[in-house]
């Protein structure tokens, strides 16, 4: 199994691709922390499920990204588990109202900001500490196509481009800690996100992918597990795109 004996902590764990990211690392052998804004009995009936099926533990763990104190409180109390953290995995996040830029207020442009960028850096300063105790360890950032091609929506493709930005420096700040931070960059992906986006956007983002059709959460889910696990020990400073391919 690519991640046996691993503890992982995986964010945006109660739905869509993060949900099947805890699955995924559950299933190759990896302990969990699947972390979440709010108290959720249906993420809380899922990690016990996938504690007795998988064997490891899966344990539900609650902050809200855009508080800072909230985030930093919760990291201590993973801490307190007194385990070793090897796989942080930025998966949380949002993609806002479809406006154009020029009617979109700037305060709903840093709300976006604060759950898609800085709490994840946030995430990742206090996690990579821990990781750094070991001199090993991996981050995985979930951006998105939007940040590398660009979207309609200016908040949500810069906060990404952000996200790819900040992977590379990390990778670089990092290395010497035996920490390699990689991103993965979906393209459209059947979740309760993009269902929401319409069936115009659907048919539209389908027709540009050579594979046409949507991607499986399970598959983001699996280069995830791959770009996390010792199998891609040489691989830091990468954005692999997973989008079904978008020429």
């Amino acid at each position: 199994m690519l991640l046996q004996g691993k503890n992982a902590l995986i964010t945006g764990a109660a739905r869509g691709i993060g949900a099947a990211t805890v699955e995924a690392f559950a299933a190759e052998g990896a302990n969990v922390w699947a972390f979440a804004r709010t108290p959720d009995p249906a993420l809380e009936a899922r990690c016990q499920a996938l504690s007795a099926r998988y064997g490891g533990w899966v344990r539900p763990l609650y902050a809200d990204l855009a508080d800072e104190a909230a985030v930093s409180a919760a990291v201590r109390a993973a801490m307190g588990d007194k385990l070793p953290l090897d796989i942080l995995v930025n998966n949380a996040g949002m993609m806002g109202e479809d406006k154009v830029f020029q009617l979109t207020p700037v305060e709903e442009m840093r709300r976006l900001f604060e759950a898609n960028f800085f709490g994840p850096v946030v995430l990742t300063q206090l996690a990579t500490r821990w990781m750094a105790r070991k001199r090993k360890g991996a981050v995985v950032n979930v951006a998105s196509v939007a940040g590398l091609d660009g979207s309609s929506r200016l908040d949500y493709s810069a906060s990404k481009a952000a996200v790819i930005s900040a992977t590379r420096t990390m990778a670089r700040e990092l290395a010497g800690a035996g920490i390699r931070v990689n991103a993965v960059a979906p393209g459209y992906t059947d979740t309760d996100m993009t269902r929401g986006l319409g069936e115009k956007v659907e048919q539209e983002a389908v027709a540009r992918a050579l594979l046409r059709r949507k991607g499986k959460p399970e598959e983001i889910a699996a280069v995830i597990a791959f770009l996390a696990s010792d199998r891609a020990a040489y691989v830091t400073a990468q954005v692999w795109r997973v989008d079904g391919g978008i020429l």
